[in-house]
């Protein structure tokens, strides 16, 4: 029987669906590798074929378009004319190609592919190609040759992220300057990356790395599915920004799309020969993704896994990303991307309303990463709550690492605008920051890129709104958004950072509370970069209060590493009351300790707990992090004898609990009175 039945009896009416999705994976793996003539890494090799390469004495460049009639090379190096000399030639199964001798085309030069097919033609830029730049005049996006004259060597080879637990900064370089422009992979390099490193977070999860013709989409709007975003850069010098992470212990996981793909022709790989279903479906209705303005893959021809997964060992092998964070799973797995349903019984996730293709393409996926290299990271973003994503296949999953966590952000942005801070609950809390499978691992977040977007807010903005303006310093009259903002932020961040079973992500700027959303550029807001910037100034100015937020996340995850393997320690729930609004967990040594009620604070609330002493780890409420410092942290606290609990070894506990703080104690010893 299959490991995730064994785990969870109610999945077995599900068996032979379950059973029927790993056979089906197996044996299109079989066929890609011809009955094992070959491994699934091999046939993953369509990037060194296709696209344009250099040998010793002639470029080489090759294209699939089995609907094109002719195609031509134009570009800077013959004044983007249709000549015979660079007309590409038909081979076998829909591939063509052309060879030009190697002083025709040099380092630099701008390049397209003219395709005619029957009842028209155009210019596109080739699928394979790995480097394409806007022209700041035109607009226009073109190819670029890139065969730079020193090309980057890593220092670092073997590079093994630390997952123990897995603290993961998600970031855009393009945002993460405070100038109001795009930043770039060297400024990142040398001004954020030192940053996240004193923070305590061991890995980057970095956006928008491929390339994609509008900025505003956030990444997610790709049409160059092998070019590293130009706007940030050139390939080496990301490189170096990965090796330099690798040189700081932080791991560099990117946010891959391979969910859907931007619907422009003359920029991205739609119609590349004329044809809508190339790589896409040929369905009308499910070739266009309604929801996002875009194309869906067909995971169900050889060619489009041909393509996808020679794109993951692309990024791994040429840039040596650490992994991947997979977008838009959900949309992937559902027929119908998910939309509109409410997944609320396991045959929700086991009806023919699947795609079988795209789990299969997940699946594969997974095992090509991890045989390429095996301390890679995959994570799913998936919104329904698929059992077995994070599980191996031949348990009954899809074999990735770890899967978002995505209904703790959507809790925490529901009880603020929903519920008064009274009638906040404790058992509810705890039921969502712990709500998940036990035999997979999760990343937890409070918020993420997708809360601080325009037209939403991040928690700091909903706690705080406007007093932001007018009442973060600290020597002007503070006021009580600011006070609960400050107070309920540090709590809303360490129950959910220290409930994990697997990782926890927080988005750049908002361990600070930075301030107001995230806008890019476009023509409503007159194309200004105000809001696509990271203003790192508020954190380092001591004279605001917003280092303070920072200054506690670093306490907070120094903490976390404090106990080694932090995520796969055992966690216990010890005390819960709805009415006081407390609640208390326990992980290894350390006690956690909330009081989430506004008003109400507790002299000698008795707690029962191991019997011991213990002395204060973190305090929420100190004067170093922006509290009112009403707890004296220099006192230990012994747990009292009581014989009714004695025979379970535990005593009780009495601890001031202001309002709107939590404590973390340490256990050093047995001692109690």
């Amino acid at each position: 029987m299959l490991e995730i039945i064994k785990n969870d009896p109610w999945l077995k009416p599900y068996q032979k669906a379950i059973e029927g999705r790993f056979a089906y994976a197996e044996k299109k793996e079989q066929q890609l590798t011809r009955n094992g003539e070959i491994t699934l890494s091999d046939f993953a090799t369509g990037h060194l074929y296709f696209g344009l390469h250099k040998t010793q004495d002639s470029w080489i460049l090759r294209e699939w378009a089995p609907n094109a009639t002719e195609i031509f090379l134009i570009g800077s190096f013959n004044n983007w004319q249709r000549m015979e000399s660079y007309r590409l030639h038909r081979k076998e199964n829909g591939v063509w190609e052309v060879k030009l001798p190697v002083e025709r085309i040099h380092h630099g030069d701008y390049y397209k592919l003219l395709v005619s097919w029957d009842g028209g033609q155009g210019e596109r830029i080739p699928a394979w190609c790995r480097r394409v730049v806007q022209d700041s005049d035109t607009n226009i996006f073109s190819a670029q040759v890139w065969e730079s004259p020193a090309p980057y060597i890593f220092r670092n080879k073997n590079f093994k992220p630390d997952t123990s637990p897995l603290l993961i900064y998600e970031c855009h370089i393009g945002m993460a300057t405070e100038d109001e422009k795009v930043g770039t992979y060297n400024e990142f390099r040398s001004t954020i990356l030192p940053r996240i490193k004193a923070d305590g977070y061991n890995a980057i999860q970095v956006m928008a790395i491929q390339e994609h013709p509008y900025y505003g989409s956030f990444g997610y709007h790709v049409s160059n599915f092998f070019a590293p975003s130009s706007r940030f850069g050139t390939p080496e010098e990301l490189k170096q920004l990965i090796d330099t992470a690798h040189d700081m212990g932080i791991a560099v996981i990117m946010d891959i799309v391979h969910s859907h793909a931007v619907k422009n022709e003359a920029e991205g790989i739609a119609r590349i020969d004329g044809s809508y279903d190339l790589y896409f479906p040929a369905d009308p209705k499910r070739r266009y993704h309604t929801a996002w303005d875009s194309l869906c893959f067909d995971y169900g021809k050889d060619e489009v896994l041909h393509f996808l997964l020679s794109n993951c060992k692309y990024w791994l092998e040429e840039y040596k990303f650490d992994g991947f964070r997979f977008d838009g799973v959900t949309s992937m797995i559902y027929l119908n991307h998910g939309l509109e349903e409410s997944f609320t019984e396991y045959g929700d996730y086991y009806n023919t309303g699947q795609d079988g293709d795209a789990i299969c393409y997940l699946t594969l996926a997974n095992k090509l990463i991890h045989s390429i290299n095996p301390n890679a990271i995959t994570i799913a973003e998936e919104v329904s709550g698929m059992p077995g994503l994070a599980m191996k296949p031949e348990s009954g999953g899809y074999g990735f690492d770890y899967r978002m966590a995505m209904n703790i952000p959507d809790f925490w942005i529901k009880i603020i605008k929903e519920r008064k801070d009274e009638d906040w609950s404790p058992s509810t809390i705890w039921w969502e920051v712990t709500n998940r499978r036990s035999d997979e691992k999760t990343i937890s977040y409070a918020e993420s890129h997708d809360q601080a977007l325009v037209g939403d807010k991040t928690i700091i903005f909903r706690l705080i709104d406007s007093d932001m303006y007018w009442f973060m310093s600290k020597f002007h009259d503070s006021s009580l958004l600011v006070d609960r903002g400050l107070a309920v932020h540090k709590m809303i961040r360490l129950v959910t950072a220290t409930t994990i079973n697997g990782g926890y992500l927080n988005f750049m700027g908002n361990e600070f509370g930075h301030p107001e959303w995230v806008d890019f550029p476009r023509e409503g807001n007159n194309w200004s970069h105000k809001y696509a910037r990271r203003q790192w100034s508020l954190a380092d100015d001591k004279n605001l209060k917003y280092h303070y937020l920072g200054d506690f996340d670093k306490a907070m995850l120094t903490l976390i590493k404090s106990t080694p393997n932090f995520q796969a320690t055992n966690i216990e729930k010890i005390w819960d009351k709805d009415g006081d609004n407390i609640l208390a967990y326990m992980r290894e040594d350390l006690l956690f300790v909330y009081n989430f009620h506004p008003e109400k604070s507790f002299n000698d609330y008795g707690i029962l707990a191991p019997q011991g002493e213990y002395e204060v780890a973190l305090d929420t409420d100190s004067l170093a992090f922006g509290g009112f410092g009403l707890n004296d942290n220099s006192v230990h606290h012994f747990t009292h004898y009581d014989p009714l609990y004695a025979e379970h070894d535990k005593g009780w506990l009495k601890l001031y609990l202001p309002a709107r703080t939590a404590l973390v104690l340490r256990k050093v010893n047995d001692q109690s009175v």
